[in-house]
Formats: structure tokens, sequence, C-alpha cells
């Protein structure tokens, strides 16, 4: 009686089995790898916005201030976007009749806010407060990256729960002194205070950092 099955059916059932395995190895791979991976937390990602907004040009450039547009950052846990007059401000003696800027001119002849997109956003069961970070020497750029180098803005952290977390339990490496909070460029030197000392400094610490004392002081 002639084989069912000849001798290759063995290979055959072997590398099979050793693919179906494989796939399954991967799937789970890919379920536990994609939530996590930069790509699927859009960081990097330039979103579009009703105006191209140069941080670059403006803040590298010109040498305009964070506070300038974000002006109650240091005072609220929003550091809130400017209203339109505050564009205008500049952009009603310069650049007047650039099409680029036809919605901030739109805006402000039918008052009504440009509606502009999220790039940082964090879940609504999540509160921070920038006042409190800020005033306790965390500068933009832990949070938000060098965006005076941005041509246009995007995100530069995952701001994961884990993000918050690894600077809750070891803030001194991201301290610096107050009036350096909103230099995107400032990096430590021989003269800069330690960790400790900035820690010391801004009363950080005696309390279980893990859960969130910094924002609760």
């Amino acid at each position: 009686m002639a084989a069912i099955f000849s001798p290759r059916a063995n290979v055959i059932a072997a590398v099979a089995m050793l693919g179906a395995m494989g796939a399954v190895a991967g799937l789970c791979l890919w379920w536990f790898a994609w939530p996590r991976s930069d790509y699927a937390r859009h960081v990097g990602w330039v979103i579009q916005q009703p105006v191209p907004f140069s941080h670059q040009h403006h803040v590298a450039g010109l040498g305009i201030d964070c506070r300038f547009c974000h002006s109650s950052v240091e005072r609220s846990a929003q550091a809130s976007l400017p209203p339109t007059y505050t564009c205008m401000t500049c952009h009603s003696q310069i650049w007047t009749n650039a099409a680029v800027l036809a919605p901030v001119r739109d805006s402000l002849m039918a008052n009504r806010p440009i509606v502009w997109v999220r790039v940082t956003d964090i879940p609504d069961y999540v509160y921070f407060n920038h006042s409190i970070h800020v005033s306790k020497g965390v500068g933009c750029a832990s949070c938000h990256g060098d965006v005076a180098r941005m041509p246009l803005t995007f995100k530069a952290k995952t701001l994961t729960m884990q993000f918050c977390l690894d600077c809750h339990r070891n803030p001194g490496p991201n301290l610096r002194p107050l009036a350096h909070v909103y230099d995107t460029d400032w990096r430590p030197d021989h003269a800069t205070p330690s960790p400790a000392e900035l820690m010391r400094a801004y009363h950080i610490g005696g309390r279980n950092l893990t859960e969130c004392s910094i924002c609760h002081r």
C-alpha cells in the first residue's frame, strides 16, 4: 500500500508549525511594542496648523521670550496660547499683506480665535500644572524639547506616565536656575549649582517624589 504522505511532508509540517509559532510570537511582540513606539505616540510628527508658526524664526531668530505668547505659564496650570491681538502687535506693522497670515487677520476682524491643533496632548484624567514646574526650575525644554530650533512645532517627548515618574523619582537632573528656565539652548557649566543644591534651593524632597510631591507642595 502506497504511503499517504510523501517523505517531505514532515519538512512541510515542521516549517508550517515554525511559521505559525513565529507569526504568533511576532503578533505578541507587535501588540506589546506598537503602543510604546514613538510612531504610535506621534513623537516627532509635525502637525498641520491653521498658520505655519515657526518658533525657530520667532524665538531663536527674533529673540521673543516664551512668556510673550504663553503669558500665563508662571501663574496658571495652563501655559495659554496667545490671543490674535498679540500676534497683531507685530503683524499690524510687518508682513501686513502676507497670504500665509490671512487667517490671523481674518481672526482679528471676525473677533474669532484661531483654532490651533494640540501638539502635546495628555489624557483628560491627568492634571498638569505649568506654574509649579517652572517655579521649581524645570525648563521648558525638559518636556517640549528644543522648541526654539523647530521650524514647525512637533512633539519632542513621549510624555507618558513613565516619563513623568522618571523625573519625579529623580528631578535633580532636570532642574536649572530660574533665570534659564525659558532658555532652550541652556546647558549646565562649572558655575551651575549641583542637582542636590538646586533641589534644596527649591525645597524639593522630603516626601515620596513618585507621588508627585513637586505638584502638590
